[in-house]
C-alpha cells in the first residue's frame, strides 16, 4: 500500500508540473514553446474567435509560466505573446474597431482617458495594415524594457508602446471581466 501512496503522490505531481501543450486551433498550430526577448515562453492556451458563426481567427497565448487568471498573468515578470492567426480576410479598419471596441468594454472611461494615447498610436500603426488576408499572423508582444510591439508576419509595425499597462490592457480583450467571448477566455487560461 504505501508504494501505490507513493506511485500515486508521483503521478499527481508529475500532472501538476506538466509543460504547456501545443495546439491545433481550426487548422492552425501553436507550437508549445516559442522564444521572445531572449527568454523561452509557453503556450498558455488557444482558442478560435467566431462572430456570428463565422471563424474569424485562431488566437495562442504565451507567458513564462502558466497562469490561470489576469491577475496571475499581470503578476508575471517577462515577455509574454498573444498570437493571432486570421482565418479570413479583414480590413485593417475592422481589425483595429474591434479591438479598441475591446479595451473601451473592459475600461472604465477615466481608465481609458489614460490608455487613449497609446491606444490611438496602436490603432494607427494597425490601420497601415489596409487589410489583413486570410492566415495572417500577428503578434503583439510584451517586450520588458521596450514596450508592447506589434508585428505583422516578421515585420514590426509601428514603434514599441510604453507602458506594461497598455499591454495588460490589450489582454483584458481577451481576458478581462467583458470579454469577446467567455469560451475563448477559458480556452486562453487553459480552464477547459
Amino acid at each position: 500500500m504505501h508504494t501505490f501512496l507513493r506511485r500515486a503522490f508521483l503521478a499527481a505531481a508529475l500532472c501538476t508540473s506538466l509543460p504547456a501543450f501545443a495546439a491545433d486551433i481550426a487548422g492552425v498550430h501553436f507550437d508549445d514553446k516559442a522564444s521572445l526577448s531572449g527568454s523561452e515562453i509557453s503556450l498558455n492556451g488557444a482558442g478560435l474567435r467566431t462572430r456570428f458563426m463565422l471563424k474569424v481567427y485562431a488566437i495562442g497565448l504565451y507567458l513564462p509560466k502558466r497562469a490561470g487568471s489576469l491577475d496571475a498573468i499581470a503578476a508575471t515578470s517577462g515577455p509574454k505573446r498573444i498570437q493571432i492567426v486570421t482565418l479570413r480576410e479583414l480590413t485593417a479598419e475592422q481589425f483595429a474597431d474591434a479591438l479598441i471596441e475591446g479595451l473601451k468594454k473592459n475600461h472604465s472611461d477615466a481608465e481609458f482617458i489614460k490608455l487613449q494615447a497609446r491606444s490611438d498610436d496602436f490603432r494607427n500603426a494597425l490601420l497601415n495594415l489596409k487589410s489583413a488576408t486570410s492566415s495572417t499572423r500577428i503578434r503583439l508582444e510584451w517586450i520588458p524594457g521596450n514596450g508592447t510591439r506589434l508585428s505583422v508576419g516578421n515585420e514590426v509595425r509601428g514603434t514599441d508602446i510604453p507602458g506594461e499597462d497598455f499591454y495588460r490592457a490589450l489582454l483584458r480583450i481577451w481576458l478581462g471581466d467583458k470579454p469577446v467571448d467567455a469560451e475563448l477566455k477559458n480556452a486562453l487560461l487553459g480552464i477547459n
